[in-house]
């Protein structure tokens, strides 16, 4: 016969699966809304500085949510963004990535992956429950795998719901306007020097 315990453990598991999913949780944050403040901390490297969102206000922003550093997904992710980073950095876009890891596992995450753009932290998952990606995987309290572009006045520019990690980073550069074309200043033509003749032939 099964025992009492293990019955027990059984029933109460199932019913956390079954009840978690109905926690009330935000809605992804619809396009020209306003993102919600962020005061947190980020990881740059192996240092952890203060961030607020309302310093970057005057540039673009990618601000991506991921479930968890070192899972397949999330690296390849990482990684797609790193490869392209020079190119988001030349199109005026701030790459921002967030979960609910702990500042040394974003730590070691940028290093072994040599990631260029900071990492913010989110233990208590504020800013995961703002944003509407909090619990998106509820069995294991995991955020959404969401991405937010956030313009100069802090408005949503763009959200991808559905993220294909392997060619994210690439859809975004896509998406991005087409530059403006640089204007050509048209150059006179300097008229030649005329020749100078000498008075006499001797």
């Amino acid at each position: 016969m099964i025992p009492a315990t293990i019955i027990a453990i059984s029933v109460l598991f199932v019913m956390t699966i079954l009840l978690r999913p109905r926690i009330a949780r935000a809605e992804i944050l619809k396009e020209g809304t306003i993102g919600p403040p962020i005061t947190t901390q980020m990881v740059t490297g192996d240092q952890v500085t203060p961030f607020s969102l309302s310093d970057y206000r005057g540039k673009k922003v990618i601000l991506y949510f991921y479930p968890k550093d070192f899972t397949p997904g999330c690296t390849k992710e990482a990684c797609a963004f790193r490869d392209g980073f020079t190119k988001f950095q030349n199109a005026g876009l701030t790459v921002l990535g967030c979960s609910v890891d702990s500042s040394d596992a974003h730590r070691k995450f940028i290093k072994q992956y040599n990631l260029p753009f900071p990492l913010l932290l989110d233990p208590d998952k504020k800013i995961a429950t703002a944003y509407g990606v909090a619990n998106g995987i509820p069995i294991l309290g995991l955020d959404k795998r969401v991405t937010y572009v956030i313009d100069e006045e802090g408005r949503i520019a763009k959200v991808y719901p559905n993220v294909d990690p392997s060619i994210h980073a690439g859809q975004i550069l896509a998406d991005l306007p087409p530059a403006p074309p640089t204007p050509t200043t048209s150059v006179e033509a300097t008229p030649a020097p005329s020749a100078s003749h000498s008075d006499s032939d001797d």
